[in-house]
């Protein structure tokens, strides 16, 4: 049997195809018909499937845009309310509250958004862990207090008001979900110690409790978008506090008072109790830090009582400018003995009784005038009742009842002795005598430029002018010359009282030392009144501590300060017709004349021929004069008020 032919040497590999495979070998490569069959059967039923799934698909699609197109465009349906889902209430939200400005728009208070820290108890897994981790975040936080509140049972407590964003963000990576982050509001005072007496303060809540944010409490809740507008204005606040603090810092006093009114209108520019605290910490605040010396404070007025006295004989007929009374000796009334410091010890007429602060004229000058009348007049000023301000925080004068007003009340009264008011009381009457007699009462709201405020008519024009003039020779001749400043003709009265003890009586070497004014006094159209508490001598003042070496220069300085703020532009001092209208002689001659009386006055509130509005180059007030040589000082007998 022979095989294939060998290759022939050199040629090319030969190729085994089918054919040349065993046949039993080709037999079993050969497929047979029957399963291909069946393979091919199972793919065309799975492309038969998934072709009828996509168009299922895309059916239940193109129905879903055709709703989504009916409900959204064609016929939306209104949303239908949902009963809400039973659980704890969530906390309270802070109300939004109105901002404060004073009468040029500068902002006082105002509320801001901040983020408060609160947790769910229930959700606590360990107190004391978790209360370590957030104290060292929040340092300024008490850890025993956080522990506390984290034990609590109940689902939400605060544990601060207000987080910083970089602090919330550190909280927010402890990863508990106990923590809280709540959006709310917190009270801002960029303005410091301005005027915190007059603004009070609100609560975490939003709600006032103090000041005029109590006061107005619902306006500022209500009128969000709204500002309130306050009557003060902040230059004239600072000009004030300064004064004070240094009248304060100088005499080594305990504090003290400033407040400033526009005679017109009632409006109160500034107001300054002193000392104060920081608005942005209430909390850290002393009692005496909190006390309003301005209305809540009662003193004896001292020696400036004396300008209503002189005003209320006038109106009523019992003096006259040449008027006189016989001070060369004290008054004795009962075991009672009115005595005079450094007194003239003759006879003094009315002008010098105001400018030497005579208590022994005084007294027989209200004696003359009367306990009845005197007393009415006291009704009518408004010195007798509590004051109608918009603070809460305001006192009522200590004064006797009319049942039980004698004439020894008159007698120590008509000087300021025996009767207790708030500085706020003398501010007000210095307004009164001077704006033309109209009682006002005074405001904290600004009154809109040329809006009139209705008052009570207590003197007569007549008076007033001529107790414009007292008070002006109370500056130029009496104890009151370091308030003077040239060319705004400032008139006032000094007033030194003791103070009065917790059990009665007067403190020995305690006393309140205050200047009372206004300005200009040829057209008055600012009240100004300055007190400071306990003050002790220093050298420069030759050992007193009275009225016209503490307040009076005080006085000084507010008023060279701001009154090129208030577009008050100095006056030429030597102006023979703004001379004559507020000079008086100090001795007139029965049936004298008023220099200028006989022509028209300016009504009381109108600025100077010479005063604008742009003080933006005011005239530069020369130096004031110093304290008078022989100043008021107490005396240790009955009538130690000068």
């Amino acid at each position: 049997m022979t095989g294939p032919a060998a290759p022939e040497p050199g040629s090319e590999p030969r190729r085994r195809g089918f054919a040349d495979a065993p046949p039993t070998l080709r037999r079993a490569l050969v497929p047979t018909g029957a399963p291909e069959a069946q393979r091919r059967a199972v793919l065309e039923t799975s492309r038969t499937r998934l072709l009828v799934g996509a168009l299922f698909a895309s059916a239940m699609f193109a129905a879903l845009a055709v709703k989504l197109v009916d409900a959204t465009l064609v016929a939306p349906v209104p949303p239908r309310p949902v009963a809400p889902v039973a659980g704890p209430p969530p906390p309270e939200q802070i109300a939004s509250r109105a901002p404060i400005l004073d009468r040029n728009g500068e902002v006082l208070a105002i509320s801001l958004p901040v983020t408060a820290l609160a947790a769910n108890p229930r959700l606590v897994d360990n107190a004391p862990a978790l209360a370590d981790r957030l104290v060292r975040v929040l340092p300024q936080l008490d850890r025993e207090r956080v522990i506390e509140r984290l034990s609590q049972d109940r689902a939400f407590v605060y544990l601060t008001r207000a987080i910083t964003p970089r602090e919330m963000q550190a909280l927010n990576d402890i990863g508990s979900p106990a923590l809280i982050f709540e959006p709310g509001e917190r009270r801002f005072h960029p303005q410091g110690r301005a005027a915190v007496h007059v603004l009070g303060h609100a609560d975490v809540d939003g709600r006032g409790i103090s000041g005029v944010e109590a006061w107005f409490d619902e306006r500022l809740r209500t009128l969000r978008g709204e500002p309130l507008r306050l009557s003060l204005d902040v230059r004239v606040q600072l000009a004030v506090r300064d004064a004070v603090a240094w009248s304060i810092r100088e005499f080594n006093a305990i504090g003290g008072a400033g407040v400033v009114l526009d005679v017109t209108t009632g409006e109160v520019l500034a107001m300054v109790s002193l000392p104060d605290y920081d608005a942005a910490d209430p909390g850290g605040a002393t009692e005496d830090q909190r006390f309003n010396r301005i209305t809540v404070g009662l003193y004896e007025p001292g020696s400036t009582f004396k300008l209503i006295t002189a005003a209320a004989a006038l109106e009523a007929g019992t003096a006259q400018i040449w008027s006189g009374w016989d001070a060369s000796r004290p008054i004795t009334y009962g075991r009672f003995t009115i005595t005079d410091f450094r007194g003239r010890n003759r006879w003094l007429s009315l002008p010098e009784t105001i400018a030497y602060s005579s208590n022994i004229a005084t007294a027989r000058m209200a004696l003359e005038l009367g306990p009845a009348r005197h007393r009415e007049f006291l009704e009518r000023s408004g010195m007798l009742s509590r004051l109608p301000i918009e603070l809460a925080e305001n006192a009522a004068p200590l004064a006797p009842r009319a049942n039980a007003w004698r004439e020894i009340n008159t007698i120590t009264i008509s000087y300021g002795h025996g009767i207790s008011v708030t500085p706020l009381h003398v501010a007000t009457m210095a307004a009164t005598v001077s704006n033309g007699g109209i009682f006002r009462a005074p405001t904290l709201q600004a009154v809109p430029p040329g809006e009139t405020r209705e008052g009570v008519r207590v003197f007569s024009e007549r008076t007033s002018d001529i107790m414009r003039r007292l008070m002006r020779v109370a500056v130029t001749e009496g104890s009151g010359r370091a308030a003077d400043v040239p060319g705004y003709f400032v008139g006032g009265k000094t007033g030194t009282a003791q103070k009065v003890g917790p059990r009665g009586g007067y403190l020995r070497d305690r006393r309140i030392s205050a200047f009372v004014g206004a300005f200009p006094m040829h057209a008055p159209r600012y009240a100004i009144y300055v007190m400071v508490d306990e003050p002790r001598p220093n050298a420069r003042s030759q050992g007193y501590a009275t009225g016209g070496w503490v307040a009076a220069p005080a006085v000084g300085q507010i008023v060279q300060r701001i009154g090129p703020i208030l577009g008050l532009v100095p006056e030429d001092p030597n102006d023979r017709r703004l001379v004559a209208l507020t000079t008086l002689p100090l001795q007139p001659r029965r049936g004298e004349v008023l220099a200028g009386a006989g022509a028209p006055l300016p009504p009381a509130g109108t600025r100077p021929a010479a005063a604008r509005q742009d003080a933006a180059q005011p005239s530069q007030p020369a130096a004031r004069q110093a304290p008078p040589a022989r100043p008021e000082a107490p005396s240790p007998a009955v009538s130690y008020t000068h």
